[in-house]
């Protein structure tokens, strides 16, 4: 029983680990599947086909070139857009602070459906296009809340003695920015564009209301299930998935090398920095 009971939280967190990566495991595998008929939902036979000619579905590849596309630019100006915005937001005492914040959250409290007729209401009365540039748009818009939730928990405990110190030195506000604050917010604004580009590929509630004649890889998901599920979209999406867990391990890896690294300089100087200051 004391063994029992001494183990029993990692047993259940390792239960709730297998169940969260059950669907997962199940994609990866039939990836691998040889199916005999237009659906990939029953084990036929193990092969490496599909891996090799990933591209055999028509319209496949197109379609990810536009997904990356997307995610990418989008990632790219919601990353900048909601660091600025949190800086501002934890940093500046300016009127409309709090309306401010209250709009933020608004995207990510709204429920797609409605987010996304919204934005098509919003460019039909514009008269504007729908297409690349709409679906652009409309994923900066809810990408840039999630980018200042997370800088922004970030910069709340984030040490000003450390810009002092710098400035106490003779850097000027942009070298300390760019030498102190900017290398300590590298690891929040890594995570938000990770979380934004991972949101921005899976869309496809806000994606498919705004798109028009474009097409991205969920939306050809939708639109092949209907008449057959080839075990290539099985192959792109294990693709997607060990690719970001890649990134997020490197990530992991970097940033704790990175801390081992700075733990004794950051202890050593800022005292002697705050000693010189006082004197």
């Amino acid at each position: 029983m004391k063994w029992l009971r001494r183990h029993l939280l990692t047993g259940y967190a390792m239960l709730a680990f297998a169940y969260l990566l059950l669907p997962i495991a199940v994609v990866i595998l039939f990836s691998l599947n040889s199916p005999r008929g237009r659906f990939n939902y029953v084990w036929q036979g193990f092969t490496l086909d599909n891996w090799v000619h990933w591209d055999a579905v028509p319209g496949l590849r197109d379609a990810i070139v536009t997904s990356l596309e997307i995610g990418l630019i989008s990632t790219l100006v919601a990353t900048a857009l909601g660091t600025l915005i949190a800086l501002a937001l934890v940093r500046h005492d300016f009127r409309g602070r709090g309306a401010t914040n209250v709009v933020i959250f608004l995207p990510m409290s709204t429920p797609e459906i409605v987010l996304g007729a919204s934005l098509l209401t919003l460019f039909i009365n514009l008269q504007v296009a729908l297409g690349f540039a709409t679906i652009f748009i409309a994923h900066v818009m809810f990408i840039v809340s999630y980018v200042v939730v997370t800088v922004k928990a970030r910069l709340i405990g984030f040490d000003r003695h450390l810009e002092e110190a710098a400035m106490d030195l003779g850097a000027d506000e942009w070298v300390t920015f760019r030498k102190v604050t900017l290398p300590l917010l590298a690891p929040a604004i890594l995570s938000a564009a990770l979380l934004g580009f991972a949101l921005s590929i899976d869309d496809f509630v806000i994606t498919y209301f705004n798109a028009g004649s474009t097409t991205t890889f969920p939306l050809l998901i939708w639109g092949a299930a209907r008449v057959s599920v080839p075990p290539q979209i099985n192959v792109v999406a294990s693709a997607i998935f060990l690719v970001a867990v890649a990134v997020m391990i490197g990530n992991v890896i970097l940033e704790n090398r990175r801390s081992r690294r700075g733990q004794e300089p950051v202890l050593t100087v800022v005292p002697a920095t705050r000693a010189a200051s006082e004197r």
